[in-house]
C-alpha cells in the first residue's frame, strides 16, 4: 500500500525514503525563485531570508504531480492512501480530492483514500507515523482509513510564535491580533482547532508562554507515559531542547521527537516558533 503525504507534515528529509512514504512537496516562492519544500530548499534559507527583510510565499502541492502520482497508482493497480495538511490552512486537500475523481473518470477501479488530517507541522507529522505503523503491521486500506481519521481530530497542537506579523500577512490571524501582541512582550498561545488557527491565551514573555503551554498539556493529555510528544521550532533548537527537557522532567512520556518547521509553514510563522503535539485524553491507541 502506499502511503502519500505532503511537506506541511514536517518529518525530516530522510524519513520518507527510509519509511516508504511518498512526499508531495508544496511549493516556496523566494525572491523571484520557486522551489519545492524539503527538496530544493532548506528551511535554515527561509528563516535567515525573512530575517534579512525577506517574504516569502507558498502555494499548495501541484495539480500536475497529484495527477503522475494518481495515475501510476491506477496503472500498477496498487491501493493508496493520502494524508493531506489541514484543508483550512492550505488548498492542498480540495485539489488532490479533484484530481483524484478526475483519474478515476479514466480508471473506475483506482483504490485512493484522501483523509484531510486537520493537523499542521509535527502534529501531522505523528499522524502520518501512526499510518505508517498501521501499514507495516498489516492493516487493511479500510481499517489505516478508519483508523487515521479517528486518530486526527484527537491530536492537540499548542504553540506560540516570536511575531504574529507573520501569521497575519499570511492572513493566518486578524491584524488587530498582531498589534495587540507586539505590545509589551505579549507572546501569544495558539491551537489549531478543526483544522483553523486559534489565538486561545496571552502571557508576558516567551518562558511564561511555555510554561503554560505545558500547564494546557497537563490539562488535555492526561497521562503521558505511553504517548509519543512532538516538538517542533523555527530555528531554535537550543530552545527547543530546553523545552524537550522541561516535558521530559513533567511528564515523562514514551518518546519526545524534535523536528524544525519546513519552509512552508515557516515562510507563514517566521522565526523563534516553538510548537507542542500530543493525542488528548480521549484518544485510545
Amino acid at each position: 500500500m502506499k502511503i502519500f503525504t505532503d511537506s506541511g507534515c514536517d518529518l525530516p528529509k530522510s524519513y520518507y525514503e527510509e519509511n516508504n512514504v511518498e512526499l508531495l512537496p508544496l511549493r516556496v516562492q523566494l525572491n523571484n525563485n520557486e522551489y519545492d519544500d524539503v527538496i530544493s530548499i532548506d528551511s535554515k534559507e527561509i528563516y535567515d531570508a525573512i530575517r534579512q527583510g525577506a517574504r516569502p510565499k507558498t502555494s499548495q502541492v501541484s495539480p500536475e504531480l497529484f495527477l503522475k502520482h494518481f495515475e501510476n497508482l491506477a496503472k500498477n493497480e496498487e491501493e493508496g492512501i493520502y494524508i493531506a495538511f489541514s484543508s483550512e490552512l492550505s488548498g492542498t486537500y480540495n485539489t488532490a480530492v479533484m484530481i483524484r475523481n478526475q483519474v478515476q473518470e479514466q480508471y473506475p477501479s483506482l483504490k485512493l483514500a484522501i483523509i484531510d488530517s486537520k493537523c499542521a507541522s509535527l502534529g501531522f507529522g505523528l499522524v502520518v507515523e501512526e499510518a505508517v505503523r498501521l501499514r507495516n503491521t498489516g492493516a487493511s486500506l479500510e481499517e489505516l482509513e478508519a483508523k487515521i481519521t479517528a486518530l486526527t481530530p484527537q491530536m492537540e497542537h499548542l504553540f506560540t510564535v516570536e511575531d504574529l506579523d507573520y501569521l497575519a500577512k499570511g492572513g493566518r490571524v486578524s491584524k488587530a491580533s498582531a498589534f495587540l501582541g507586539g505590545l509589551l512582550s505579549i507572546k501569544p498561545i495558539l491551537n489549531v482547532e478543526d483544522g483553523k488557527l486559534v489565538p486561545i491565551e496571552k502571557s508576558r514573555g516567551r518562558k511564561k508562554a511555555i510554561s503554560r503551554m505545558l500547564d494546557l498539556m497537563q490539562e488535555r493529555g492526561g497521562n503521558f507515559s505511553e504517548k509519543i510528544i512532538g516538538i517542533s521550532h523555527s530555528d531554535d533548537v537550543d530552545f527547543a531542547n530546553d523545552v524537550k527537557a522541561s516535558i521530559q522532567e513533567k511528564f515523562s512520556p514514551k518518546a519526545i521527537q524534535v523536528t524544525m518547521i519546513g519552509s512552508a509553514i515557516g515562510s507563514h510563522v517566521g522565526p523563534g516558533t516553538i510548537a507542542i503535539f500530543f493525542t488528548n485524553k480521549s484518544y485510545q491507541a
